[in-house]
């Protein structure tokens, strides 16, 4: 008699949970003796049987020890201390299933005695033959079993499962989702359920702080114990199924549909990448779209698709660009992809229309208003087409030919050149870019100046009166 030092444990425990347990410890058989699979079945008498071939179970495996076979294992072995076998022993006894184990090394029967030197203390023993019965491997007889909670014992398993495998990394497999959640396995075995993850998972390569996690029913495991090694197992993946339908996620932001792996910043950004290899898209921030529906405008008609993605995404990606990654085509990208590729496409004096040339001619009187003259000034050039800008600017003053370029959408109004003539020659005049304090003083000049010339100057009443229509 072999004293298993158990009287009642594991009131949460059911049939299948102890079933789950000897089966993985079946199956790490097979996967450390590399022999035939394991089989489940059911007898002519009703009876169900879990059986391996490997080398059969010894008295000694009934001690509760750290397996050190098992804790070598590189991979592919389910348990690690030996607890599963008496935990599975002590369910099947408090739930009334007969067991008969016959193996290699004689027949294991449970039985209820007193404890030695106890005799007002009862334990579960395990009853040893030693006869030798020629069985090769480990057969677990069970008595006293239904169907219904052997299917829910190989539910537990991925190999039972029927799991289509998309991709196997080194840290763990992806599996395709089947229905409405995702199941995550921890070495093949069932650990939790997660209704909104893009696939399941199978982690076959633990982490010292998953190791410490896992409890001991290896249930309601929470996602804290997997996350960090779920994430691995994706940022590894390389097959175009995964990576394909990682990157169409990226565009259910709006809906509110997102798998919560896009939740995980590292995940989004990888998704991120994905999809700007594989399609023709540019992102925008929510306030970039909203503060420059131009340039959105403008990536359209480029035939780039705007996708929308959150301020923490776009630092990311930007940071990624400066520390030598790949650059991502966020909007501001967009902008330096479309200027460092830009052409002016200037427009002679002579090709002006008749009230462009009206607007043109003005230049002057517009100079002279801050007492400049077109001497004292670059030349002033008209083009069709105008760089970009988050300003959306109708000018620019180019520094490397020295010169003033306005777009000519701006002749269009009097007040609209004006105020892009001198804004620019702002800029000339105080050798400063927009938003800095010399070139803000020098713009408050020119607004002082021109009021009073408005006010004061009869004349500039008299030519102003001829774009009156315009304005």
């Amino acid at each position: 008699m072999f004293d298993l030092n158990i009287e009642e444990v594991l009131e949460d425990w059911e049939v299948e949970h102890a079933m789950r347990e000897v089966i993985a410890n079946a199956l790490d058989e097979q996967t450390i003796t590399k022999t035939s699979d394991i089989t489940i079945s059911k007898d002519s008498s009703g009876d169900w049987h879990i059986r391996d071939f490997g080398r059969g179970l010894q008295i000694e495996h009934f001690t509760l020890n750290e397996n050190k076979e098992k804790l070598d294992a590189q991979s592919g072995v389910i348990g690690k201390f030996g607890v599963g076998l008496k935990d599975a022993l002590a369910t099947f006894h408090r739930r009334s299933v007969d067991v008969v184990i016959r193996s290699s090394a004689g027949t294991f029967r449970l039985k209820e005695e007193c404890k030695h030197g106890f005799d007002n203390i009862i334990t579960l023993h395990v009853e040893y033959d030693g006869t030798k019965e020629g069985v090769q491997g480990t057969d677990f007889a069970l008595h006293g079993v239904t169907d219904e909670s052997i299917a829910k014992a190989k539910s537990f398993f991925m190999k039972f499962s029927g799991e289509e495998v998309l991709e196997a990394t080194a840290y763990g497999q992806i599996l395709r989702r089947r229905g409405d959640v995702g199941r995550i396995y921890i070495m093949g075995v069932f650990a939790n359920e997660e209704p909104n993850f893009l696939f399941s998972y199978n982690v076959s390569s633990l982490t010292d702080a998953m190791k410490k996690r896992l409890n001991r029913e290896r249930l309601n495991v929470g996602r804290t114990t997997y996350a960090d090694r779920v994430k691995t197992i994706l940022k590894s993946a390389r097959s175009k199924t995964v990576q394909d339908l990682l990157a169409e996620q990226v565009q259910l932001r709006a809906s509110g549909t997102q798998c919560d792996e896009m939740s995980w910043i590292e995940i989004s950004q990888m998704a991120l990448n994905l999809l700007h290899q594989q399609n023709h898209v540019a992102y925008f921030t929510e306030q970039q779209l909203a503060s420059n529906p131009d340039i959105a405008d403008h990536v359209k008609s480029d035939g780039l698709k705007v996708v929308v993605i959150s301020e923490q995404q776009q630092e990311k990606l930007q940071e990624q660009s400066r520390s030598g990654g790949p650059t991502v085509r966020t909007m501001d990208e967009y902008i330096r992809e479309f200027n460092e590729s830009f052409q002016f496409k200037f427009v002679d004096a002579a090709q002006l229309t008749e009230q462009e040339r009206h607007v043109y001619d003005c230049t002057d009187r517009i100079l002279s208003l801050v007492g400049l003259s077109s001497h004292q000034v670059p030349p002033i050039r008209i083009s069709e087409t105008m760089r970009i800008t988050t300003n959306d600017t109708g000018g620019l003053w180019e520094m490397t030919t020295r010169t003033i370029i306005i777009k000519r959408a701006q002749l269009l109004s009097f007040a609209s050149y004006a105020g892009v003539l001198l804004h620019e020659v702002a800029h000339v005049i105080s050798g400063t870019a927009d938003v800095t304090r010399d070139f803000e003083s020098l713009l408050t000049k020119y607004l002082g100046q021109t009021s009073a010339a408005a006010i004061e100057n009869a004349p500039v009443h008299r030519f102003a009166g001829i774009f009156r229509n315009h304005t």
